[in-house]
């Protein structure tokens, strides 16, 4: 039992000790980069994990140490289609969506229905498991931002018609989805809008800066920067990211709103190429092309809500994170065919 207090009151001899429930934890995307690290994580707190995943970003190399757990359980299945659990579900961790352009762009109308029909379905299982429902929303829905940083409260700047919009709006219209859930049927919702998140587990294909910089360089390749590098990003190391959503997901919440989750300390894009040339040492070489279509100028969250309603601010610094990343990617290029644990 806990006190209002936070404080545990003290246990009398005839009492069990206090267990926190063990949960089923439904990820969807769960082989994907993040995904697979929560699953990790539920497994590591003792509930049973089912990774829901089709496998077109998710990679089974980041579950392949999970697959012989007695409380892990893989199901290769596409969130476009209706599914269906058998037993109790308790915790919905919607994340299956491609992330980085280049990966979502390959075939946008698809991406919109894993969007929109991925999170309807994670819905509809939540209704009728009663279960409460994550969803892994972006800061993409702020579009090419008029300010900075962004709040929760901010709208947008966004095309609906162009290569970014399966994306972006997918997103929007997941967010209205989620809205509509929970007022009209009561489920349990929370939304977070994820800004950029990088660190081990990542694809080193999967096109997005962070791994395309530190991929280059490895190889002793030229670093793309595209545009003049002066546009902005804040980068949150994944650990931080999945302590923020596994407590956004305890929240209590009975008006539950998005939230930002991301690390406020901005950088220019040349800045992360620079500190990616240094930290490899390769000798790599900076070279520009072209900005893409609708590419955001600036992305900065305003993380003052998850720090008054989870007491949560990131705690890596870039420096560190990269260094860590980069590890994870020297690793995987030693040894294509396995990750070291060294590397986790």
């Amino acid at each position: 039992m806990i006190l209002p207090s936070g404080k545990r009151r003290a246990q009398h001899a005839s009492e069990k000790p206090y267990v926190p429930m063990r949960k089923t934890v439904l990820v969807t995307g769960g082989a994907g980069f993040l995904g697979s690290q929560l699953c990790a994580r539920k497994l590591e707190q003792g509930h049973t994990v089912i990774c829901l995943d089709n496998l077109q970003t998710g990679r089974m190399r980041n579950i392949t140490p999970l697959m012989s757990h007695s409380r892990f359980r893989f199901v290769e299945h596409d969130v476009v289609r209706p599914y269906q659990i058998a037993g109790p579900v308790h915790q919905i961790f919607n994340l299956a969506c491609p992330a980085s352009p280049p990966k979502y762009q390959l075939d946008p109308i698809h991406t919109f229905k894993t969007s929109v029909m991925g999170a309807m379905n994670a819905l509809e299982l939540a209704r009728e498991k009663s279960a409460k429902v994550f969803q892994a929303s972006t800061s993409e829905i702020y579009g090419d931002p008029e300010i900075s940083p962004q709040p929760e409260c901010y709208r947008g700047s966004v095309n609906t018609f162009g290569p970014r919009a399966c994306y972006d709006e997918g997103k929007r219209a997941a967010e209205t989805l989620f809205y509509d859930y929970h007022h009209r049927y009561g489920v349990q919702i929370s939304i977070a809008r994820i800004f950029n998140t990088y660190g081990p587990f990542m694809d080193p294909q999967d096109g997005r800066v962070v791994s395309n910089f530190i991929n280059q360089a490895l190889r002793g390749e030229d670093i793309t920067v595209y545009g003049s590098g002066a546009q902005t990003r804040s980068f949150c190391y994944a650990d931080d990211l999945l302590d923020a959503i596994e407590a956004l997901m305890e929240l209590n919440d009975p008006s539950p709103a998005p939230v930002n989750l991301g690390n406020p300390g901005e950088f220019t894009v040349l800045e992360l190429a620079e500190k990616v040339c240094r930290l490899t040492g390769t000798g790599s070489q900076v070279v520009f092309r072209d900005l893409p279509q609708d590419d955001p100028q600036q992305r900065k969250p305003d993380i003052s809500t998850a720090a008054a309603k989870l007491g949560w601010t990131p705690k890596v610094l870039l420096e560190d994170g990269l260094q860590m990343t980069i590890r994870h990617f020297q690793a995987e290029m030693a040894e294509p065919d396995q990750i070291s644990a060294a590397a986790r």
